[in-house]
């Protein structure tokens, strides 16, 4: 299997209008580790059973290979988390691009394109991803949404004492297992392969050196003569932005075949190339084999930077490629000088104020 089928996803949840899809939360399973047999827990009314059903058809719905079918149809909550995944994701890589010639278009067309070449953008979109479904499945199993897996077992730390007391560890060892086998096994001669699975592994590393532990005391007077700990991720907007850095440094690579074991390598192209650098990629770097269009007009990969939004003295200059820009003055109004009313409410006035709205040129 290869890493096409989670962009599938984040391209038809965009389309299909669910971007934001909010899983409902079900009954916490406790003591679940996730090593229990693949079975489908017995059915014991007709309202589970229709709810089964429905999970089903979203598993199906969803572009899956056979094996994540399977996989996705084994835990009702499963469904659910892939779309929260989707959702996540593609917000996420739009607010990063926001200001930037690619601006994360997700349109069929353009993406069905954009993943046959293995640019920047696209390396940004394997990670981001990968990091969105493993973010989203450790969340969805400390939250009890999950049948097969519950809090996090960290080392130390009391399972229900930690759920009793509200400190539920995130299940990031759950996560990575659960995603490393839906994304399958590592290619071993295709460099385009390897690449995206590369690029699927930096989105869950960054993942995982985000955990932090945080702990709450429960004594006294507030003292710390009972604490419980447990283990969180950082938020995803923390994610976005270290992936947006490592896509600014990403490193273009060729391929190399290892003496000792006969396997494809990633490295530096055989090349040198102006501008690009020969540093060996590190399992953390984002990688690349093509480079990048410009983005600026309309083509197979975006629809270019025509009318787009700008921001004067900030970013016009790039988005519109030389172009030039167009200046539209309008009359906006908006709630200002709000304040808030004893109880439960905000009382605001509406200012109106005329501002200036710049679009690139044709």
């Amino acid at each position: 299997l290869d890493g096409h089928v989670l962009l599938g996803w984040l391209s038809s949840c965009a389309l299909l209008g669910l971007l934001a899809c909010t899983p409902r939360p079900s009954a916490a399973y406790f003591g679940l580790t996730g090593n229990e047999p693949l079975t489908i827990l017995p059915l014991t009314s007709e309202m589970e059973e229709a709810a089964v059903k429905a999970h089903y058809k979203v598993c199906d719905r969803l572009k899956l290979e056979k094996k994540q079918r399977r996989m996705c149809r084994r835990d009702p909550g499963v469904a659910e988390t892939l779309m929260e995944a989707i959702s996540m994701s593609a917000l996420e890589c739009q607010y990063q691009f926001r200001f930037e010639r690619w601006n994360c278009t997700l349109e069929g067309r353009y993406r069905a394109s954009l993943l046959k070449r293995g640019f920047k953008e696209t390396a940004f979109l394997y990670a981001i991803s990968s990091a969105g479904l493993t973010h989203a499945m450790a969340k969805a199993c400390s939250a009890g949404r999950m049948e097969r897996c519950t809090c996090d077992e960290a080392p130390d730390l009391e399972n229900r004492e930690a759920w009793q007391w509200g400190g539920c560890g995130d299940n990031l060892k759950y996560s990575n297992k659960f995603v490393k086998e839906f994304l399958g096994r590592k290619p071993n001669k295709d460099l385009r392969a390897r690449v995206d699975f590369h690029n699927n592994l930096v989105g869950m590393k960054v993942i995982k050196a985000g955990v932090e532990t945080t702990c709450k005391c429960h004594g006294v007077s507030g003292s710390c003569t009972v604490r419980t700990c447990w283990r969180q991720l950082s938020p995803f907007h923390e994610i976005g932005k270290q992936l947006k850095q490592k896509y600014e440094t990403s490193l273009k690579v060729g391929s190399t075949t290892n003496e000792a074991t006969g396997e494809g390598d990633i490295s530096p192209p055989k090349k040198s190339i102006p501008g690009h650098s020969d540093q060996i990629p590190r399992t953390t770097d984002l990688v690349y084999i093509d480079d990048s269009p410009s983005f600026c007009m309309m083509s197979r990969y975006s629809p270019g930077t025509s009318g787009r939004k700008c921001y004067k003295d900030k970013n016009c200059d790039s988005i519109c490629c030389g172009r030039g820009h167009n200046t539209q003055s309008r009359v906006v109004t908006r709630p200002c000088q709000c304040q808030v009313r004893w109880c439960c409410y905000v009382e605001c006035k509406q200012c109106t104020q005329r501002e200036e709205v710049y679009t690139c040129k044709d």
